[in-house]
């Protein structure tokens, strides 16, 4: 469906699309059938998740009744949310047609704008489905995981070896090849540190060394910080003798916080421009417009050679879309600060939120060990007794960990790292995840008798 284009919508690249650098994140693909991606279901659990977690509505998670209601609702607002999302891209102007004899950007007719929102309605109930197909036990993992982590390859391969020239001085797209071009220019004057660093540093958007020095530095600490764990020593109180360990990990909630961040924030981009184009397109300062300026913000358009895109320039959308630069860094650190300050704060409220509605809290944990027969050792089987231990270290790892990949993910935004900072830390959790799904399989297969000790 990523290389099918939506019928009756001419190519327009990547001008004027509402999504822009955050469609990695999302595994879609501008002019498409995943034109929306996995967007309207992450906003649609993330709606729920904040809904749960603030007692708006009551869940009981250990309840099979109230998860499968959970989950119902959670694709049935998917639907909606890919209704929702379709229209609106119609209405903001996602697929105006400019005009060869007036020149003027002119919207779809009616018939027209409703087939585009068919398709865009029919895709994204398949994506529904196929992500529901893996989750039935028909596959390993969700289909969310699978879509971003392809997506995310795709963009570090194309960075890093793209051969095609973005622009008209013959610099081609990947990173590596820009090097080798570049490195017989340098080598005529080795002791001239500007030449080296405009090697290292393309600017323009474009990637770059440092950024492919980047993405390998993330990928490395991201790799290490997953093998960091405590483990708590537990026993079998059945059978003595059977000891293992309970590791709770420093990523203790894995990449949920970033993918709910970056959805947020996706979010605000989105809608933002649709409010900016439909009601305040001139950026006023004066009366209803002032408040359109702060919430969501104003947008300007980047020239054709940077690929046509709104970008953020005031207000709310403009300290919550990522400063994918080094230069834009420097220009502006204020924004890369509070950028990273609110993102980190999202990661935190979203890691503590995601642990009390999964289940993954210290209570729930320590149901899940007694009921399974596993006691603490050098200590009684007691759940209360069991609880008061891992509250020592879960609702620490938590948050120290909930600030580690916000710090992470920016910074390495920060840096134009490929696939984006974001990108990585999903694509890395996810790989891991698949490993950990084989090595499971793989296990119960030459052992049926841990099905039931490991779920």
């Amino acid at each position: 469906m990523a290389e099918t284009p939506i019928y009756g919508v001419p190519h327009t690249g990547g001008v004027n699309d509402p999504f822009g650098p955050l469609r990695v994140i999302f595994a879609s693909q501008r002019g498409t059938l995943v034109e929306l991606g996995i967007g309207p279901i992450v906003t649609a659990g993330l709606i729920l998740q904040v809904l749960s977690g603030s007692k708006m509505i009551n869940v009981d998670f250990t309840n099979p009744n109230d998860r499968a209601l959970f989950t119902g609702a959670s694709k049935v607002l998917s639907v909606f949310m890919t209704l929702f999302e379709g229209l609106a891209f119609i209405l903001g102007g996602a697929y105006n047609v400019t005009s060869q004899t007036t020149g003027i950007a002119q919207p779809p007719s009616i018939q027209d704008a409703f087939f585009i929102l068919v398709q865009l309605l029919v895709a994204g109930i398949v994506i529904i489905l196929l992500d529901e197909m893996l989750q039935k036990k028909w596959g390993f993992g969700s289909g969310i995981s699978l879509f971003i982590a392809a997506g995310v390859c795709l963009s570090i391969v194309w960075d890093t070896i793209g051969p095609i020239s973005p622009v008209s001085d013959n610099h081609y797209l990947g990173a590596l090849i820009a090097f080798f071009q570049s490195l017989p220019t340098v080598l005529a004057s080795p002791t001239s540190l500007t030449a080296w660093w405009s090697v290292l540093y393309r600017g323009g958007g474009l990637p770059d060394m440092l950024g492919f020095i980047t993405t390998l530095g993330v990928f490395l600490i991201i790799i290490y910080l997953n093998g960091l764990r405590v483990e708590v020593p537990v026993s079998y109180a059945r059978y003595r003798g059977f000891r293992g360990r309970f590791p709770i990990k420093f990523f203790y909630v894995s990449n949920i916080p970033v993918i709910f961040a970056a959805a947020l924030f996706g979010n605000v981009y989105f809608i933002g421009q649709l409010i900016f184009n439909r009601y305040n397109p001139g950026c006023s300062s004066t009366g209803v417009d002032f408040w359109l300026s702060l919430i969501p913000g104003c947008y300007t358009q980047q020239s054709a050679q940077q690929g046509g895109q709104l970008i953020p320039s005031k207000g709310l959308a403009y300290y919550t879309f990522a400063p994918r630069s080094l230069s834009i860094v420097l220009g502006d650190p204020v924004r890369a600060a509070v950028y990273m300050a609110i993102f980190v704060l999202a990661c935190v409220f979203f890691a503590v939120t995601w642990v009390e509605v999964g289940g993954m809290d210290s209570k729930t944990v320590s149901k899940q060990l007694i009921d399974s027969g596993m006691q603490i050792e050098g200590f009684r089987r007691s759940g209360s007794t069991v609880r008061q231990i891992l509250d020592r270290y879960i609702p620490a790892v938590t948050v120290i960990g909930g600030i580690t990949i916000g710090v992470i993910a920016a910074g390495a935004d920060f840096l134009g790292a490929f696939g984006t900072g974001t990108g990585i830390l999903l694509t890395v959790g996810i790989i891991q995840q698949y490993y950990e799904i084989l090595v499971k399989e793989r296990i119960t297969e030459i052992y049926p008798g841990t099905k039931g000790l490991l779920g």
